[in-house]
């Protein structure tokens, strides 16, 4: 189990959590050969399996990640049995073979007996990588129609949104009020693994 400080995300959703920040601190150590900057990054003990996952695809760490966020999700914020089933966040980089958010939100549901459900939610227009959109509504405004949902799966439906990073919560913001508007759903809350300092 890792150890976590868990934080309290606000946003159009019923409730929402990231287990803890993703970094906790980043230094500018200069350039690379390649004039690439170089930094030296400390994480919290999430944010350093998450960081070997995503970047290393280390995927001995996700016996562990799933340990912290089904205990979390079961023993802690205790919403865990009033979940119809788990909606991982679609994946911006959809190039990529493994897709770490869909196979930790299957082994999330797996560890729970949640179902997950990856058709109630589709993405229906490219966008941009947002790393680079720093102001909340420019982001909000492009992912404006982004999403669609499936109102017959998702009709009066406790649903969990599952991310691995949250930034700003734009993402999470359109995709929840698709799923109540379009898609009629009972209550949305919101998991994230880890969360960025600052909102860029």
């Amino acid at each position: 189990m890792l150890n976590i400080k868990p934080l309290k995300l606000s946003g159009n959703w019923a409730e929402g959590f990231a287990l803890d920040i993703h970094t906790l601190s980043s230094e500018f150590l200069g350039y690379d050969d390649f004039d690439h900057p170089v930094f030296s990054t400390k994480y919290t003990e999430i944010g350093e399996v998450l960081y070997r996952l995503k970047s290393k695809s280390d995927k001995s760490v996700i016996s562990e990640i799933l340990d912290t966020a089904s205990s979390f999700l079961k023993d802690t914020w205790k919403i865990a049995g009033e979940l119809n089933f788990i909606i991982p966040v679609p994946p911006s980089n959809t190039a990529r073979k493994f897709q770490p958010v869909v196979e930790l939100a299957k082994g999330l549901g797996g560890r729970l007996t949640i179902p997950v459900v990856m058709d109630a939610l589709r993405k229906i227009k490219k966008t941009p990588q947002l790393k680079g959109v720093v102001d909340y509504s420019e982001r909000m405004r492009i992912l404006q129609g982004a999403f669609t949902v499936t109102e017959s799966l998702t009709r009066g439906k406790r649903i969990l949104l599952f991310d691995d990073l949250y930034r700003s919560g734009a993402t999470l913001g359109i995709i929840t009020q698709t799923l109540m508007e379009q898609g009629k759903t009972d209550r949305v809350y919101v998991l994230c693994l880890t969360k960025t300092r600052s909102k860029s």
